[in-house]
């Protein structure tokens, strides 16, 4: 049985394009060696590329764990969480949930990197949401409340606490 969190190609197509720009914001806080760069910055383009349809769900499938692998090569905590930005929007073309990964893993990354400017988390969910069309808005709306269906990321797991978790419940309760 498929997920709930899969969503439909072209729902997935749509998000990508969100997720992308969301991870755009902090990709730039990735620092490692050149070939995990190289990774990362090639899994942000990959998405774009999915989200653009020039290219398909099982080649990017097939590729969705390289920015995770590479997101161990970081140098700093919000490095870290900036490539796993990446490699959620990379995920996307797998499961549409990821999108909130995306988003979720961005404010992560903005956070670690500004610890003296508690409102950064604030003003990054703020231009997330800005950023949402009506069409990914509507996409968003299909996923179920996070923590509320095991079947993918949004489930009782990691995405559901601290940061990421009040991340996508913010954007979440944003859209409904």
């Amino acid at each position: 049985m498929v997920s709930i969190q899969a969503l439909s190609d072209a729902d997935r197509r749509t998000l990508a394009r969100w997720s992308a720009a969301c991870a755009q914001r902090v990709v730039t806080l990735f620092d490692a060696d050149d070939e995990a760069v190289g990774q990362v910055r090639d899994a942000l383009a990959r998405a774009r590329a999915y989200g653009a349809g020039e290219s398909d769900a099982a080649t990017e499938i097939g590729k969705r764990m390289i920015a995770v692998r590479a997101a161990k090569s970081a140098t700093t905590p919000a490095g870290a969480a900036a490539a796993r930005a990446v490699a959620q929007a990379s995920a996307v073309a797998h499961m549409g949930a990821h999108a909130l990964g995306t988003a979720a893993y961005a404010v992560k990354a903005v956070s670690l990197a500004n610890p003296d400017r508690p409102d950064c988390v604030c003003d990054e969910i703020a231009w997330q949401i800005a950023q949402l069309t009506d069409a990914e808005k509507e996409a968003l709306r299909l996923l179920p409340p996070l923590g509320k269906d095991s079947s993918g990321p949004l489930g009782p797991g990691l995405l559901a606490r601290g940061i990421l978790g009040s991340t996508i419940r913010e954007i979440q309760a944003a859209i409904d």
